[in-house]
């Protein structure tokens, strides 16, 4: 291999330089970087530069060349030396890995397909996408299923997400959250350059998100904002209406509206999260007197019975996303996403029309 140079892609802005080299060289171990730099062989711009260096879209990486020079063991070297003075070519040497937890080396394996495991998660995550570009994967995801790991969860989104690495060694990554218990839209970023632009998207509140909800009674007026300040409440492991001031509370605004009910007894609500707080729209329904059915953490109506036919999981689903493409222009990513199996039980037995006219779509976007 002789000495090459490469620029770093626009989708590359702000990477460190050793997660680049791990991102377009995956065999090179990260010591053998280390005695590259240390040495002078790899320039960033023809300049030193470190593994923590973060890198610039343009820029110029001097790569010399990255083979290794294999380490002979003891026992490997006396059979090369006796094989040489026997006029014989040494004896072959079995392709080794890095090394293990406990310090031993294990033979490497001959290249395989993706894991079986990989596999699975593959067809999963085909079969939840609603909608994909290079740039862009958006998920249905579904009630149970975790966004990202945790205690005593093992088996979540952003691991799955390995299985959708591509040939450059990028893997998708996660834009949002939506809680593990919450069905619906899930937006993923395919590159490092829509990860950054979407991110800023949501921060700048330009998604528009609705959420669909069922909760006993019906809510008065029929459509209304809910602003509050929410603090998390450690023992509870939830968050709680807090007042302006109070330690870690953040402001909260929310708008509703009653989409159609089920006499007096349930409604179908639309909901609009202006904010984007950690359970939000659950608590917020909880403080109109309205909490959402199935919720475990807010639902507090004491002796409510469950209605027949009705399964005791949130009814809550990210049903709808609206924003502005990555890559700019008026293009815009526009999404729905079915009820889930659950929620779509109760609509049958409550009689109610998932196509009909969403209320919500009037409501203020602040």
């Amino acid at each position: 291999m002789a000495v090459e140079t490469r620029r770093v892609d626009a989708d590359e802005e702000g990477m460190r330089l050793d997660r680049w080299f791990k991102s377009h060289f995956p065999d090179l171990s990260f010591g053998h970087l280390q005695k590259l730099l240390r040495s002078g062989q790899v320039r960033v711009e023809g300049g030193r530069v470190k593994t923590n260096t973060r890198l610039s879209a343009g820029q110029s990486i001097r790569i010399p060349p990255l083979e290794e020079k294999p380490q002979l063991s003891a026992a490997e070297h006396l059979e090369a030396e006796e094989a040489k003075a026997r006029g014989e070519a040494p004896p072959p040497r079995a392709t080794r890995s890095a090394p293990s937890a406990d310090g031993e080396a294990d033979i490497a394996a001959p290249a395989v397909r993706r894991s079986s495991s990989d596999d699975k998660d593959f067809r999963a995550l085909k079969d939840m996408t609603l909608y994909e570009d290079r740039d862009v994967l958006v998920l249905n995801k579904p009630f149970g299923l975790a966004v990202q790991g945790g205690s005593g969860t093992f088996r979540h989104v952003d691991g799955m997400l390995e299985a959708l690495r591509g040939d450059d060694g990028q893997k998708p990554r996660l834009v949002h959250r939506i809680d593990k218990d919450t069905s619906g839209i899930l937006l993923v970023a395919k590159t490092r350059l829509s990860a950054s632009t979407l991110a800023k998207t949501f921060r700048s509140r330009s998604a528009r998100k609705v959420y669909w909800a069922l909760v006993p009674g019906v809510p008065r007026p029929a459509q209304g904002r809910i602003s509050t300040y929410l603090a998390k409440d450690e023992a509870a492991e939830k968050m709680r209406v807090a007042r302006h001031g109070d330690d870690e509370a953040s402001h909260a605004i929310s708008y509703y509206a009653v989409v159609d009910h089920a006499a007096q007894k349930l409604a179908w609500l639309s909901m609009k999260p202006v904010t984007g707080r950690t359970h939000q729209l659950r608590a917020h329904a909880a403080h109109i007197g309205h909490p959402i059915v199935g919720d475990p953490k807010y639902f507090d109506i004491e002796n409510w019975p469950l209605p027949g036919g009705l399964q005791n999981r949130l009814h809550l689903l990210a049903r709808r996303l609206v924003i502005p493409h990555p890559r700019g222009g008026d293009r815009l990513i526009d999404v729905s996403a079915p009820l889930p199996p659950h929620m779509q039980q109760s609509w049958n037995v409550l009689g109610f029309d998932a196509s009909q006219y969403d209320p919500i779509v009037d409501a203020p976007e602040s």
